[in-house]
């Protein structure tokens, strides 16, 4: 075997440090320059940016030297490198040479994803696999191709492929590279029941691998499937399946750090803010560096609290210069640490117009690494706040030289645009060329049409916007229909009767002030001005309620019941309400425990006001108003990157609008159920009369009247949304009536708003007692059969397949000794539900009881066999004497 087929073997085996070790030792001992690319390669996984651009420079003196292979492999470093257009050429006339090249058709297909042509991009994969279908990469890519194809049979056959491959080779892999790609694979699968929205068998297969895998591959496994979530615009169910994870695994820093990054992402700075103090503590606690976690709490603090995030960027200087090159922290990651601390340290000094010591800083910086793109992209956004364009976009060009998107993007991307018409012209022609976002780049176009908008150049400005957005519906599952469909259901299951049958239930308490409205609509002004009051705390837009939501969710899945929100609210008794609104006031009090009231400004809780009045039925609801032509343009020229699960409709003005009158109808519906209880506040009435709108709304929260709120654009707290420039500044009216700009647009608007609501008949269960499952499991435990088996059956009367009472009247069948009734409610409740382990091994149990031993042979062998795709959901122990005497973790109290 050559060495070059060795080096290329690591390359397929993902093994980039031995890479880099083996090619040089080769270039050493033949100074043959066709391992240059591979060097070169390597150099660029392991982030050495700077050898990287010297290898360059010695391959192209001696580019006519190189030959086929290395010409490929070197437009594989130029994939690396983003440098798509370079990596095109060479491999166009690669292929011209030898058509059938399989790597060369490998990286020609991933330069044709990177552009959009996913057709092109999957036939090059498909022929490259053809030729070479041991490159295990390849299969991936074909994953992901099929999944971006919503093609998931193909994209199950070409895992399946992968994992078959992964076997057949294991025995010439090293045991880091077999652990790399089964890692991959896993990650692959849990994208995949992702993207079929078969979330129960993802959780059950998680459930499974608990035990089997050490505490770490298995957190890995939760953060891909969170991010799989994420990735699905699912991000209120990724935040449930890391706490839900978290509640496994204690106090995971890594589980935590995921979830503050979501809570950042989502707008939710306050909250990031919190979960970072406690990771700082608990890496205290737990020995570890906690660098990275200064570093980023200087990030989150950095627009709304410059000093808390200089004392967290000086924090982060002297803990990076204090640690020492270890095998854990090796000298590479050492120097990170520091440039990234360093870095913190200036962007606050940006931050506070100490450009002259921020300047000295990202110098500092850029003369220890010239590639490294926070400082460059610090420096450049403070050189364009200066009014420097000429020197921002100097450095701006050196970021689009390391990664093009975020360059380009840099060009715009400061607090005030670009005054240059050459500069916007250019970076609109940009926006159009095909990347790794598509064909268009969304964002930058926005942020474009933005710039347009400031310069009066209206019709351009809307123009790039519907492109923008046009961009991003393709990529969205967004469906207005079930949107309205799931407004209907909500406003049929809180009705006025759930409350007068359930007056027993919620938690009387006045902490919890909901801030809501349509997004736009003026949510963050009024925030602002109430958490100027010395008893209220603003916490920003979190993500609470959602959050139980989900919790809701999970349970009706874990028992099988064929229900989901809001159908199952009816089945919540005053003692599971109470846990649960306690512990969504323990979460707020952690905000600010001394807060007389906190606010939660996410704003879509105006779909949830039912439930939040179900949990305390006194808290103080604010609804903000706005004139909806101009939320409609606030939301359409906005890039929320489709982050937010409810925000897919704000890339369509038709659908803006019928999302305005669901709005709409809910909240009529709202204020029909809780009549003067729901306070409207109008942003214009704000805008116009600041002072009275204020002393309005805190009379109506139960505070007195303090001058202070008037001061909101001073308050020094953190600002979460896409208003924090416009809060920062004194009261303006130069949003009111942006609509006028764009009146001649506003057709799909107006459309949309006024289009007949219409919904399919609502069949709903209503059950006339709660909490029916936890009372038989609650008689069943203190061995009450009969009082058990009746509650059972009124469960069932109502839902006869619900399948986790149909399990538990077969156990209490069992006790009763009436083995055959209990074996068919057991075997109907595992039909299903097939991941319930713990129940196959009852139905074990029942089948030997019954002396139906072929039966337990046969399902015994099942669960011995049991593949990866199983759940244990519910555990049982056996009481020595009494084996019938079950216990269960079936309990609703922690959700």
């Amino acid at each position: 075997m050559s060495y070059l087929t060795i080096l290329h073997q690591l390359v397929d085996q993902q093994q980039f440090a031995s890479l880099k070790t083996k090619a040089q030792q080769y270039l050493n001992e033949t100074g043959d320059i066709q391992a240059l690319p591979l060097k070169a390669l390597a150099l660029a996984q392991l982030g050495e940016r700077a050898e990287v651009e010297a290898v360059l420079t010695e391959i192209n003196a001696q580019f006519s030297q190189l030959q086929l292979d290395a010409r490929i492999d070197l437009a594989g470093l130029y994939c690396l490198l983003l440098r798509i257009d370079d990596a095109l050429n060479l491999l166009e006339q690669a292929l011209e040479e030898q058509p059938e090249h399989p790597l060369g058709l490998a990286r020609m297909g991933w330069c044709q994803m990177q552009i959009g042509e996913l057709a092109v991009a999957r036939e090059m994969y498909q022929r490259s696999v053809t030729l070479l279908p041991n490159c295990l990469p390849v299969w991936s890519a074909l994953v992901h191709l099929a999944l971006q194809a919503e093609d998931t049979s193909a994209a199950q056959q070409a895992l399946d492929s992968g994992i078959v491959r992964l076997a057949d080779m294991s025995a010439d892999f090293p045991d880091v590279a077999i652990q790399d790609f089964t890692l991959q694979f896993r990650h692959l699968q849990l994208e995949l029941w992702v993207a079929d929205n078969a979330l129960a068998e993802a959780e059950q297969w998680l459930e499974t691998w608990y035990s089997p895998l050490d505490a770490d591959d298995w957190v890995r496994l939760v953060l891909a499937y969170a991010q799989s979530l994420g990735s699905r615009d699912q991000h209120t169910a990724a935040e449930e399946v890391l706490r839900t994870a978290l509640k496994k695994q204690g106090e995971d820093l890594d589980l935590l750090s995921q979830l503050a990054e979501l809570a950042q992402m989502q707008g939710r700075t306050q909250q990031a803010v919190h979960l970072l103090h406690r990771l700082i503590t608990l890496a205290k606690q737990q020995e570890k560096p906690e660098v990275m976690y200064w570093i980023r709490l200087s990030s989150a603090y950095l627009h709304q609290m410059e000093e808390q995030a200089r004392s967290a960027a000086e924090k982060a200087i002297a803990l990076a210069d204090e640690m020492q090159e270890s095998e854990a922290i090796p000298e590479r990651m050492l120097k990170k640490y520091r440039l990234q601390a360093k870095n913190s340290l200036a962007q606050v000094e940006s931050q506070k117009q100490n450009y002259a010591i921020s300047e000295q800083l990202f110098t500092e910086i850029l003369s220890d690494n010239p590639y490294f793109l926070p400082a460059l992209q610090g420096l450049g956004q403070q050189q364009m706040q200066r009014g420097n364009i000429d020197d921002a976009i100097a450095l701006f060009e050196r970021i689009k030289a390391i990664d093009p998107a975020k360059g380009y993007s840099s060009l715009i991307n400061a607090r005030r645009f670009p005054e240059d018409e050459a500069i916007l012209t250019r970076m609109e022609k940009v926006a159009y060329q095909p990347s790794m976002e598509g064909s268009v780049r969304s964002s930058l176009l926005l942020q474009v049409a933005s710039a347009r908008e400031k310069k009066k150049d209206y019709n351009q400005a809307f123009a790039l916007a519907v492109d923008a957005n046009q961009a991003t519906k393709k990529l969205l599952h967004y469906d207005p229909k079930v949107h309205r469909q799931a407004c209907a259901r909500i406003r049929h299951a809180f009705c006025a009767a759930l409350y007068e049958h359930r007056k027993d239930c919620g938690v009387d308490s006045i902490l919890p002030v909901y801030v809501l409205g349509m997004p736009r609509s003026g949510t963050t002004l009024v925030e602002q001005i109430l958490a100027g009051h010395s008893e209220i705390f603003g916490a920003g837009e979190l993500g609470v309620i959602p959050s139980r939501i989900q919790g809701l969710n999970r349970w009706e899945r874990h028992t099988g019941s064929g229900r989901l929100y809001p159908d199952c609210v009816d089945d919540l008794n005053p003692y599971v309400v109470q846990g649960i609104a306690n512990g969504i006031l323990e979460e707020l009090q952690a905000f600010e425990p001394n807060a007389k009231h906190i606010i939660d400004k996410l704003p879509h809780n105006f779909e949830n006001i039912g439930l939040i009045k179900f949990f305390f039925p006194n808290a103080r609801i604010i609804s903000v108003r706005r004139d909806p032509r101009d939320i409609a343009l606030s939301n359409y020229f906005t890039d929320y990157q489709a982050k937010h699960g409810g925000m897919g409709f704000a890339y369509d003005l038709d659908w803006i609008g019928e999302q305005l009158a669901d709005h709409n109808l809910l909240m009529h519906h709202w204020h029909t159920v809780f009549p003067n209880e729901i306070l409207e506040i109008n942003y214009e009435d704000v805008v116009e009369d600041t002072e009275g709108m204020a002393r309005k709304m805190l009379e109506y929260i139960g505070v007195g009247w303090e001058p202070e709120v008037l001061a909101f654009n001073e308050l020094e707290r953190p600002i979460k949304t896409a208003s924090v420039w416009q809060v920062r500044q004194p009261i303006y009216k130069t949003s009111k009536a942006k609509w006028m700009r764009y009146q001649n647009h506003l057709a799909p608007l107006i459309a949309g708003t006024n289009r007949k609501i219409n919904w399919e008949t609502i069949e709903m269960l209503n059950l006339p007692e709660a909490g029916l499952l936890s009372a038989g499991v609650a008689f069943y435990k203190e061995q009450d059969l009969d009082k058990a088996e009746y509650e059972f059956k009124k469960l069932l009367h109502h839902i006869p397949e619900h399948a986790a009472a149909n399990f538990m009247l077969g156990l209490v069948y069992a006790c009763k000794n009436h083995l055959k009734e209990a074996v068919e409610l057991m075997e109907k409740a595992l039909t299903s539900c097939p991941w319930q382990a713990a129940w196959r091994k009852d139905l074990i149990q029942a089948y030997e009881m019954l002396g139906e031993t072929d039966k337990a042979e046969a399902l015994q062998t099942k669960q011995k066999n049991e593949d990866t795709e199983t759940l244990e959901i519910a555990e049982t122990t056996e009481t020595p004497n009494e084996p019938w005497v079950l216990g269960t973790s079936l309990t609703a109290t922690n959700l």
